[in-house]
């Protein structure tokens, strides 16, 4: 580990020195893809010194404990005590560091949430979980921009199809894919009956262009009208595209803007990252026994929380976890259990890669 973290230091110097060049900085791509790389990092040689100086002052003091002053070796042996608390927690925060980036990561991300087995009130329970998320975002100072919504008759989502905009979104929530349970007394069960109801919930990076090459030639393109909540341009004028691409089947819509347009360019946006799904799951069958143990496995079919209302808890299969903080939770507080399962993400690949190496 040392070892990565001096070749790593050296070539941060060496891109200090590089973005400080005036003949790199008069080209402005490659001097902001080095700008990039530096700030990059920045982070872990600037953890890895403060490291190296903690490993200073331990040997500082035990050279202390050596000397004649008893005074002087009791206060090193409590300095000591100190300094290895601090030594072992940057350690592991450096080998969190060193683990193999997400290259999706900072992206934006697509959210899908569609409504399973429980009829009505699954479709209650996946605009419940939409509300959830939106005040996720809102928490976050992130945005939101609607692609489409098939609703019900009484408030519910058959689905809904949404983008979040903010930095390190597909971060968060990319353990959010999956199946998610409810267990609840439904308001139309007058016998006051528990029941269980399900909706799934998948999340996309956003991809561009040059990650995903679609064939025009592939690609069949309707317009039609608007239907719903949209303002003056509903039912008036031809603004809403639907895409299929004709290879893999999928069908994409989008009716939230006015713009025929601007519907097209999220149509387009939301079929790459479908089309960059599929391929990643083709490429991940060939790791698949790896990514098994993973929580980040991003599987929809996998059951992966269930939120018992009559409790009031929230408990999320993967790792275990319960909370009964549920009425909190679905008001978009839900980083204590986001942050447990990258904790828990870390600790698979922290252990996985000691095994190979």
């Amino acid at each position: 580990m040392l070892q990565r973290l001096d070749f790593l230091e050296q070539k941060y110097e060496e891109l200090s020195i590089k973005i400080s060049d005036p003949e790199v900085m008069s080209n402005q791509k490659e001097w902001q893809k080095l700008c990039k790389d530096h700030s990059e990092l920045e982070v872990i040689t600037l953890k890895y010194r403060e490291y190296k100086k903690i490993l200073e002052e331990i040997d500082y003091n035990k050279e202390i404990l050596n000397g004649d002053d008893k005074e002087f070796r009791e206060l090193a042996q409590e300095e000591l005590k100190s300094l290895q608390s601090s030594k072992d927690n940057i350690e592991q925060e450096l080998k969190i560091l060193l683990l193999p980036k997400d290259p999706n990561d900072e992206k934006n991300v697509f959210v899908e949430i569609r409504a399973g087995t429980g009829g009505d009130e699954a479709a209650l329970f996946a605009s419940n979980l939409f509300r959830m998320y939106s005040k996720y975002v809102e928490n976050k100072r992130w945005k939101v921009e609607m692609i489409s919504v098939n609703d019900t008759d009484i408030g519910g989502f058959k689905e809904v199809v949404f983008m979040i905009k903010g930095h390190g979104a597909y971060s968060k929530l990319k353990y959010e894919s999956g199946v998610h349970r409810v267990q609840r007394v439904p308001d139309t069960e007058a016998s006051g009956r528990i029941h269980t109801s399900a909706a799934t919930v998948a999340v996309l990076p956003e991809v561009d262009d040059v990650d995903v090459e679609i064939n025009q030639n592939d690609l069949r393109i309707d317009v039609f009208r608007s239907s719903g909540n949209g303002g003056q341009s509903v039912n008036t004028t031809d603004s809403a595209v639907r895409i299929t691409h004709i290879p893999s089947g999928i069908v994409i819509s989008c009716q939230d803007e006015k713009s025929q347009l601007k519907n097209k360019e999220k149509a387009m946006k939301l079929l790459r990252a479908r089309l960059f799904e599929i391929a990643e799951q083709e490429r991940l069958k060939l790791i698949a026994e790896d990514r098994k143990s993973q929580v980040g496995s991003g599987d929809r079919s996998e059951r992966i929380r269930t939120y018992n209302y009559p409790q009031g808890r929230v408990t999320d299969h993967r790792i275990g976890l319960t909370l009964y903080k549920l009425e909190s939770f679905m008001d978009g507080y839900i980083d204590e259990i986001i942050e447990a399962l990258i904790t828990q993400d870390q600790s698979d690949k922290m252990k996985q890669m000691g095994e190979n190496i």
